[in-house]
């Protein structure tokens, strides 16, 4: 399975690669730093006995930003030690790049070669890791079996599985299984999470937790929140984030239909998931009869104050790495992905600012930690869009009630932590020293 698997990757790579170069019309990123993908890169070793690499991949936004606590505590464990941190996506890149410039030399980032054996061989070969670190749920067959030929052990961390990947593994058959028994450690989230990976044949697997728990608000996301709170003043502030497509369109319609119910000088913040859709959502608002001021043309990190006027209807979140800027400056927060059949986003972040949070009906990517938060009154879970605007304009109008999910929120984040600790235990009988 695994060499008819290699050969569809090598005869499918002319169209990878125009799709990748289509793609780059709307993200140019997509256009850069081919070398990596195939698994080339400069001449010279990028490391040294004494400086032990520790390869962590992430494949997009969220899984990097997931992984940030566990970096930070890498680097902390390992002085000698350095990062090599792969993505993906030029999202992904550009989230690392943000949140690691911190680390200086001792992380360098690059895209994950194409699963063959030939490409990922080139890459260990010239980074010479020490161990592999996959976040959430990503298995790459010829990657796990060249780490095992090369004495690489590979790490699942902060492993989800769902039912639903659970069964396209296993439509997959041996190809997965194989890789799956390659695999020499998973950190999972939850217990059955943990289950769920056992069942595709893992030897080891312990439940730590989420690592997104660990998460340390940045004190520079804190300040350009605090920056849009002055800019927005005392109107009350309603954050959709991570929206994914088709839900902006669910949200201004519900909006349109019940606008009487929120407060009338309510202001709604905006944050698609994906950049290459700004433009898009900019153009959906204007479509729907509101005014739109996108944040990338507010100077919010200048000296002087910053006002958005009172005729501006929504905000349009058209920036990378803010995330918990968005949700500082808000009073109430949805997250994205939940009101269609997309799995839900995280939604620890706004919960780890004391913010009342409200999802959708389809939250299986994230079901435990989901179910933790609405036992805990953290977050209120609402069966469509219409509901999701009452819901909002009923919280928006009752402080007490407000205050109450809030508090609830921080509890549910603050129960959790410990995740990075508990897997970084786990980690050091791998990493040689």
């Amino acid at each position: 399975m695994r060499l008819f698997y290699s050969m569809m990757w090598w005869l499918a790579m002319p169209l990878v690669l125009a799709r990748l170069w289509l793609r780059g019309r709307k993200e140019p990123g997509y256009r850069g730093h081919w070398g990596e993908r195939l698994g080339f890169y400069g001449a010279g070793s990028a490391s040294s006995s004494a400086a032990p690499v520790l390869w962590v991949h992430a494949v997009s936004v969220g899984e990097t930003r997931a992984a940030e606590p566990l970096i930070d505590a890498l680097l902390a464990e390992y002085p000698n030690g350095r990062v090599i941190l792969t993505h993906m996506t030029p999202t992904g890149r550009a989230t690392g790049k943000s949140l690691f410039a911190k680390h200086g030399a001792r992380l360098a980032q690059s895209y994950l070669p194409y699963d063959t054996g030939t490409m990922v061989g080139r890459f260990i070969k010239h980074f010479k890791p020490a161990v592999c670190i996959l976040m959430e749920t990503e298995v790459w067959p010829n990657l796990i079996a060249t780490c095992g030929a090369r004495g690489v052990p590979v790490v699942l961390a902060n492993a989800r599985l769902s039912e639903r990947s659970l069964r396209k593994a296993g439509r997959l058959g041996s190809l997965i299984l194989d890789a799956a028994h390659g695999i020499s450690l998973v950190a999972a989230q939850t217990e059955a999470d943990a289950q769920r990976v056992r069942s595709l044949g893992v030897k080891q697997v312990e439940v730590t937790g989420s690592i997104k728990f660990d998460v340390v608000v940045p004190d520079a996301a804190l300040a350009i929140g605090a920056a849009l709170r002055r800019a927005i003043g005392a109107r009350p502030v309603l954050l959709f984030a991570s929206t994914r497509e088709g839900e902006e369109a669910l949200i201004l319609q519900a909006v349109r239909e019940a606008r009487s119910e929120l407060p009338v000088n309510v202001l709604l913040l905006v944050v698609p998931r994906h950049p290459q859709r700004f433009d898009e959502v900019a153009k959906m608002v204007g479509e729907a009869g509101l005014n739109v001021q996108r944040r990338s043309q507010l100077a919010l990190d200048g000296a002087a104050e910053v006002s958005i006027p009172a005729y501006i209807d929504v905000v349009l979140g058209d920036s990378m790495g803010e995330m918990f800027a968005y949700y500082a400056a808000c009073d109430c927060a949805f997250v994205g992905g939940s009101l269609l059949p997309l799995g839900g986003q995280n939604l620890i972040e706004p919960a780890a600012l004391g913010k009342p949070v409200l999802i959708g009906p389809h939250t299986f990517n994230f079901a435990e930690s989901t179910e933790d938060a609405l036992s805990a009154g953290g977050a209120q879970r609402v069966a469509d869009a219409a509901e999701l605007v009452a819901a909002a304009a009923r919280l928006l109008r009752d402080d007490e009630a407000r205050a109450a999910m809030g508090r609830g929120a921080l509890a549910f984040a603050n129960r959790y932590r410990g995740a990075t600790r508990r897997t970084l235990a786990l980690l050091a009988p791998l990493i040689k020293r």
